[in-house]
């Protein structure tokens, strides 16, 4: 089975924890942190990758924290996952040659399985997720039912 990379589902799931638990009030890391577990060495360099990005706003201050940066709508999951592949240092075995076969066989395989998995990710948006929660009767904490940030 296909997985992805830790810090990138954590990246997907603190994104939807925004989106679907934020109020009037930024979301703080502690608060993301103790919903879904997530890991705060993890947590805080993906949240400040996906600021630089803007998929997220950050908020100084005491009552700082984390917003969307623009509509649930307007964020896939395959932008998210974008925002974290940066974050990776390259393989050295990326650039080495490789065989015939392997060149001109088996790497487009793989070029074509990732191609078709950022289609699909792409297809898949924040609001999609919300919805999916939603529907799965997931509870929400100090959420009110809008989709827009400033």
């Amino acid at each position: 089975m296909f997985r992805l990379p830790r810090k990138m589902m954590f990246a997907v799931e603190a994104v939807l924890d925004i989106a679907y638990n934020a109020g009037d009030q930024p979301v703080q890391s502690a608060e993301i942190t103790r919903r879904q577990g997530i890991p705060r060495r993890y947590l805080e360099q993906v949240l400040q990758q996906l600021v630089r990005v803007d998929i997220l706003g950050g908020v100084r201050g005491p009552r700082g924290g984390y917003r969307l940066a623009r509509e649930r709508r307007r964020i896939s999951v395959g932008d998210i996952v974008r925002a974290i592949r940066a974050l990776e240092v390259a393989d050295p075995e990326d650039d080495l040659p490789g065989s015939p076969l392997g060149i001109a066989i088996v790497r487009p395989i793989w070029q074509s399985v990732e191609d078709d998995a950022m289609a699909r990710l792409d297809a898949v948006t924040i609001e999609d997720l919300c919805n999916r929660a939603r529907s799965a009767g997931i509870p929400r904490e100090n959420a009110p039912d809008v989709d827009f940030s400033i």
